[in-house]
């Protein structure tokens, strides 16, 4: 549709407008390129589902271009895209239409905003004060499902919003979507609802890794792993993607004597009668949601908040931004409507968007910048990561200006070069990343990147074992390796050095009073006293931590070690293993797989770790320092009421940390396993379970608790 030279041009448009705009400039007399470039890069995202600029700067230039047309009605022309809903769509599924049209929903981005659609929602309803009805905006990709006669008839994607892409297939995979419900019992025969497909923060990272695993490029972000993923072919891939549904919307419906209902609006009955026709829970929207619940969807019930007037609705939408982070999945915003049907039909709507519903965005996570330079870094096992140096861009109310690019597959992937115009994201651990570079906009002069067959820090020969993606550095005393195996071997999940971070590892470093892992516990406390901002009492709160930390059982200092793949839960399972740490020189790689959840891998890093004479060494020379290298394996816990029985915890538990119910767990004479199998006896489930929990329900002998019975089986 748009040649190169186009899309050149209208790249540079976009950055030229956004500039303006961000200046306060009047923009009035560039009406029709403002117009373009919203085409443009509507066409990119809708239909080549590859934009070209965020979310946040589609909507700054959209915004401007509205400003306009409503102080001038007479510029307004039948093509703008104020005046539509969306662009087509992609022809890969048989195309549907809505029974109900989906229409956007007005954005803002603060509290002016909200104050002034306040007051026109007031004007419209004729109340001084209304109820409004809060809940999240997910980030994920937007669905229709239509039941009739309490079964699922088809899912469909937002598409244009006129029409989408009927992919019900698909759609029976996500498991929070039921097959079935009992819509007559509302007295409803037809119901078309609304709702978001997504794949929460942990099932992204997982299937991230499952990618990494297999020398695959990572997906960027939830939001298109979820969209991505409604349009694959196989029903089957799509399943092990482990998406959910929010279902958020009651768009449409019909009863079973007659009547229909848009929108709180009836027809087909005399409207005198109209209340006769409506169940009482779809008066409001905060009673549809209530309904879709207690059906069985998964409707924002919990996160909504019903409230009266404008100022606490702006109140619980900056609470609900503080803990964003903190959400099992991504959102970014929230969204208010007028709780009340019939008022929101007395309001009506635009050609555009519902006149009695905003959503308010948060801080932007998406952003484009400038790559100058790639740096590479050294790990502790001696991975060499490349990391990209951009100008800086703030995202989310912070400002980022290096972002991990994983590995030189990654790199190769997205086809990055220095000097490109990239964009930026942070995803739902809050980690950046960079989607892609706009390569539609390169002018030649970017160059490769170029990686380096030398350690950039040793220059001992890089190595990429067969199988791996990662370039490595196998010297083991190569300066950087060194110094992160001592950040970790402190850290709090290892031997849990307090007073010990980052920073002072590595000024003790530079200045030569630490080494090595041993190191740590010769150190010249005299010296350190002689340093700016090493007070008497700063030191002696480091020295008392290390001294603490010669008595750590031995499951932590088998973490802290840094074996590659043994994390917290197989440090356990081998620290119970064994009498003394050097006990593993003498085991087989049989030996060490026969053990609870060690697979080949993990058993082959373990066993070379151990006939390593230098590693050997190591441990020597740990007990010579006082550490303890024996197994403390409780007397007390043998015997106990789960003596014998293996544990593993899904989800978030609500009144437990994590940690704590494991130890409850040890305390008591059970083992925690790391995944599902048949070994397993009892998985502990707390909210937003994931796969776990459809794996382990089909093992009959695995017994599935809440987090209230697990207490009671403790107790």
């Amino acid at each position: 549709m748009y040649s190169s030279d186009q899309v050149q041009r209208l790249q540079k448009l976009s950055t030229s407008l956004l500039s303006l705009v961000s200046k306060s400039t009047p923009l009035d007399d560039r009406l029709e390129e403002l117009r373009d470039v919203l085409r443009f890069n509507e066409y990119r995202y809708a239909i080549l589902n590859d934009p070209l600029i965020s979310d946040f700067e589609y909507d700054t230039l959209y915004k401007a271009l509205e400003k306009i047309e409503a102080a001038r009605p007479d510029m307004v022309t039948p093509d703008s895209p104020t005046q539509r809903v969306a662009s087509g769509l992609t022809k890969e599924f048989p195309t549907v239409q809505h029974l109900v049209p989906m229409l956007s929903l007005e954005n803002s981005y603060n509290e002016e905003d909200l104050l002034d659609w306040d007051r026109k929602a007031r004007e419209l309803s004729g109340l001084e004060e209304l109820e409004y009805c809060i809940e999240p905006k997910f980030d994920g990709a937007s669905i229709s499902l239509t039941y009739e006669n309490d079964r699922l008839l088809r899912g469909v994607t937002r598409g244009d919003g006129v029409a989408g892409d009927e992919i019900t297939t698909n759609i029976k995979q996500i498991r929070s979507v039921p097959l079935s419900a009992n819509i007559s019992r509302y007295g409803l025969q037809l119901v078309e609802i609304r709702g978001e497909v997504l794949m929460n923060k942990n099932s992204f990272k997982k299937y991230n890794e499952q990618l990494a695993e297999q020398n695959l490029p990572p997906l960027a972000n939830p939001r298109n792993a979820a969209a991505g993923s409604l349009r694959i072919k196989d029903p089957k891939e799509v399943s092990r993607r482990n998406l959910e549904a929010f279902l958020y919307h009651v768009a449409y419906f019909t009863t079973l004597d007659g009547a229909q209902v848009t929108d709180g609006h009836v027809e087909g009955t005399d409207e005198t009668t109209a209340d006769l026709h409506i169940n009482k829970a779809l008066k409001t929207h905060s009673g549809s949601l209530q309904m879709l619940w207690d059906l069985g969807f998964r409707s924002p019930q919990k996160e909504k908040r019903v409230v009266k007037g404008i100022q606490a609705v702006i109140d619980y939408c900056h609470e609900f931004e503080k803990g964003r982070d903190d959400l099992p999945y991504e959102i970014d915003g929230m969204v208010i409507k007028v709780n009340d049907f019939a008022l929101q039909d007395k309001m009506g709507m635009t050609t555009h968007h519902p006149r009695w519903a905003i959503a308010f965005k948060f801080k932007a996570r998406q952003a484009t910048s400038t790559l100058r330079r790639v740096e590479f870094q050294v790990g502790r096992t001696g991975s060499v990561t490349p990391v990209a140096k951009i100008d800086p861009v703030p995202l989310s109310g912070v400002t980022v200006s290096s972002i991990s690019l994983f590995n030189e597959d990654v790199v190769r992937e997205k086809d990055l070069k220095i000097g490109d115009q990239v964009l930026v994201e942070r995803a739902g651990d809050v980690i950046p990343y960079i989607v892609k570079p706009l390569a539609e906009v390169r002018t030649g002069k970017e160059t490769p990147i170029i990686f380096p067959t030398e350690c950039p820090v040793c220059s001992h020969k890089l190595e990429k074992p067969e199988g791996e993606a990662v370039w490595r550095c196998v010297n083991i005393n190569c300066p950087a390796q060194v110094v992160e195996r001592i950040i970790h071997f402190a850290s709090k999940d290892a031997m849990d050095i307090r007073s010990f971070g980052d920073a002072n590892v590595r000024k003790f470093y530079e200045l030569g009073f630490l080494k090595d892992v041993p190191g740590i516990y010769r150190l010249p406390y005299d010296k350190i006293r002689e340093l700016e901002g090493f007070g008497e009492k700063s030191v002696g709160n480091l020295q008392a931590a290390i001294e603490t930390s010669r008595q750590q059982p031995l499951h932590r200092l088998i973490f802290g070690l840094g074996i590659r793949y043994v994390g917290e839960t197989t440090a356990k399972t081998l620290a119970a293993a064994v009498s003394h740490l050097r006990d593993f020189a003498g085991f087989s790689l049989e030996d060490l797989q026969n053990l609870e959840d060690v697979g080949p891998k993990v058993g082959a890093s373990v066993y070379q770790f151990f006939h390593n004479p230098d590693n050997l060494h190591l441990l020597d020379e740990l007990e010579g320092l006082g550490l303890n290298l024996k197994s403390q394996k409780s007397t007390a816990s043998a015997g106990g009421n789960l003596d014998g029985q293996t544990f593993l915890f899904t989800g978030t538990l609500s009144r437990l940390k994590r940690s704590d119910a494991e130890e409850m767990v040890e305390k008591n004479g059970g083992k925690l396993l790391s995944g599902v199998s048949s070994k397993l006896n009892y998985l502990v489930v707390g909210e937003d379970a994931g796969s776990k929990l459809e794996k382990a329900k089909k093992i009959t002998s695995i017994q599935i608790l809440t987090e209230d019975e697990f207490i009671k089986l403790i107790s």
